[in-house]
């Protein structure tokens, strides 16, 4: 019998092991599948240290969003250690001007009391606009946010507006890497995705049609296949 890869996930913004459900369970023949904890550290740097200490010594890493910018820091601290890499719906540039007052506003609403308002205001830049009225993915992804709570968020949102640009060290990556997008995602675009691929050498880009930024969650079988394809090449 063939020996599982370990497979550390990392999640986005506001999300837990829910958004990776499909692929855990997808690719259990193949990867002994564990799910970091983002919520506790208000920096990357910190977010990617506690990801060192509880993975095992050589591992598979996949993010999304937030996880990639995660997972940018951990090639940074420890390349050695990652076996193969894949960035979901993310960017390696730092926050615009716009994104920075997007994400204020938010923290704004969230310190008022109004957490519970943070989730709808941003449904729409977290799936394909005909999903919307899908009431069991729009729950899970609302459900998911309350489980991660306001406390958390705004440490992960303190993490995320203090990230560099991580261009510059994307050169440095050596290991087989998966970009991954959701062709309509708006909130991380394909133009990101294109832009990280062809800073990493060799590395291979897939765009997941009909499909907004939480492409794990909204297409989990088409994503689950590329990262099958990812892992046993």
């Amino acid at each position: 019998m063939a020996r599982k890869t370990p497979l550390v996930l990392l999640p986005g913004l506001l999300c837990d092991a829910a958004l990776w459900h499909g692929q855990i369970a997808g690719l259990a023949d193949v990867a002994e599948s564990s799910v970091a904890d983002l919520t506790r550290d208000d920096s990357l740097m910190a977010m990617a240290r506690r990801v060192l200490q509880a993975a095992p010594p050589q591992f598979a890493l996949a993010g999304l969003s937030m996880g990639g910018y995660c997972a940018f820091e951990v090639m940074r601290q420890a390349p050695e250690r990652v076996l193969r890499l894949a960035l979901l719906d993310t960017g390696a540039r730092a926050d615009t001007p716009e994104q920075m007052s997007r994400r204020r506003g938010l923290i704004e609403l969230a310190e008022k009391g109004e957490f519970k308002g943070v989730t709808p205001r941003l449904l729409p830049l977290l799936v394909h606009p005909d999903r919307l009225k899908e009431k069991e993915l729009v729950g899970a992804v609302m459900t998911m946010a309350e489980r991660i709570g306001k406390d958390a968020f705004l440490r992960q949102q303190k993490a995320i507006m203090g990230r560099i640009d991580s261009r510059p060290s994307l050169a440095n990556i050596k290991c087989p890497t998966l970009v991954l997008c959701g062709r309509e995602d708006v909130l991380t675009p394909r133009a990101l995705a294109e832009e990280i691929a062809a800073f990493i050498p060799g590395a291979r880009l897939d765009l997941i049609d009909h499909c907004g930024h939480l492409s794990a969650m909204e297409r989990p079988e088409a994503v689950t296949a590329e990262l099958r394809q990812w892992l046993t090449d």
